[in-house]
């Protein structure tokens, strides 16, 4: 429905605030236009603004890209360094390591939660504004909450949230979120930075249920020390996405709405279909995968030195996080052989701004939604299936 629409794109809005992109040239002044809606129609007034929006790229430019990624890639890291940086995967940087160890990211969530908006430390993500300008119906991207419907309000009447499920006769064994009619799965949440500005709109919106998941056991228990995890609609838990014979925390086929937000990036390309397969089977029929992560010849995939390239688009930092960069081409096929369907598959290419150095830098980011369809060509009795 178009209010289930409009939730989940509120949702995605929200999960954004994790871009990675390089935000310390940033203003802190709201924008005065919304994002997504500043073109830049004028080229003698690139440098007013900080980010200007839907840029095209012309052949001459998309050549040089192509031609500087495949320099940076001529020398590639030796086999054995690359086995190491496979076995120790790390997936968040040294610095945000450290920041665990002083706990200043508590500090910010803090800050967060007692904000009125839900902005990033850049300033790009606030409420009300809208990330894209439109919808795939063609409203607007920042709308208020997901309405239910009378079958659903009638089941958080009978069973109503914050209680854990209690084992009942012919009833699947119980799981965090089992009562809550609609259920959300961040993967990757690293300290929560995006988790806690969700629970912000979750708290209240009654019958609804998140839950988070981080390779690092650090970032893990930094969400649930916070003073705003609540168990009656959070569970946050370490899973490592690679692994399948790891269980999930709750059934396959019940969750309605899967963040994967700059993640998949950081898996090897072998690995990547599988976690996305499996992603897949955790997804209800109709539920929906909301994908956002770095695109081909993204200025961040240009400035590597030679030495870096661990495989074709694929890279490691200084810092040992490793970051793939996508075509849309690429992302359709994935999450098509997954059985999942397109509903949107955008290349969202910015030009962000450096005003003082006068620097220019093109961004470049996939963003995505697959659903899940109603009738499963892989698997027909899901259609079927009851899901508690």
């Amino acid at each position: 429905s178009l209010n289930t629409t409009n939730f989940i794109t509120r949702l995605f809005a929200l999960c954004l605030r994790k871009n990675k992109m390089q935000h310390r040239h940033q203003s802190n002044r709201r924008p005065a236009v919304p994002l997504g809606s500043r073109i830049l129609t004028d080229p003698s007034k690139v440098f007013e603004h900080n980010m200007w929006d839907h840029m095209q790229w012309s052949q001459e430019e998309e050549e040089n890209a192509r031609k500087k990624a495949t320099e940076n890639s001529l020398v590639k890291v030796q086999s054995e360094d690359q086995d190491k940086y496979e076995r120790e995967a790390k997936i968040l940087p040294d610095k945000w390591r450290q920041e665990f160890k002083t706990e200043k990211i508590s500090s910010e969530h803090t800050k967060i939660i007692n904000d009125n908006s839900f902005s990033h430390k850049n300033g790009m993500f606030e409420e009300g504004e809208k990330y894209w300008k439109k919808s795939d119906e063609g409203g607007s991207a920042a709308v208020p909450g997901y309405v239910y419907n009378k079958n659903q309000v009638k089941a958080l009447t009978d069973n109503p949230q914050g209680k854990n499920c209690e084992e009942e006769p012919g009833k699947v064994e119980s799981f965090p979120g089992c009562d809550a009619a609609y259920r959300i799965l961040e993967v990757g949440c690293g300290a929560g930075n995006s988790v806690f500005p969700i629970l912000k709109v979750l708290c209240n919106t009654p019958g609804t249920f998140l839950y988070c998941c981080d390779f690092a056991s650090g970032a893990v228990e930094l969400v649930k020390s916070h003073s705003s995890y609540n168990s009656a609609w959070c569970s946050a838990f370490v899973h490592d996405v690679c692994d399948d014979a790891l269980p999930y925390p709750f059934p396959d086929g019940i969750l309605d709405v899967i963040l994967l937000v700059f993640v998949l990036s950081t898996i090897h390309p072998d690995r990547m279909q599988g976690v996305v397969n499996r992603l897949a089977k955790l997804l209800k029929p109709g539920g929906m995968l909301l994908f956002r992560d770095y695109g081909r010849y993204d200025t961040a995939q240009l400035r590597f030195k030679k030495g870096h390239c661990l495989s074709e688009n694929f890279y490691v930092r200084g810092d040992g996080t490793r970051v793939y960069f996508f075509s849309k081409d690429e992302v359709w096929n994935m999450f098509n052989l997954a059985g999942l369907t397109e509903v949107q598959n955008l290349v969202d290419r910015r030009l962000q701004v450096n005003r003082k150095k006068k620097v220019k830098m093109q961004r470049v980011w996939i963003q995505s939604k697959f659903q899940k369809p109603l009738l499963s060509l892989h698997n027909p009795e899901e259609t079927t299936k009851r899901h508690p």
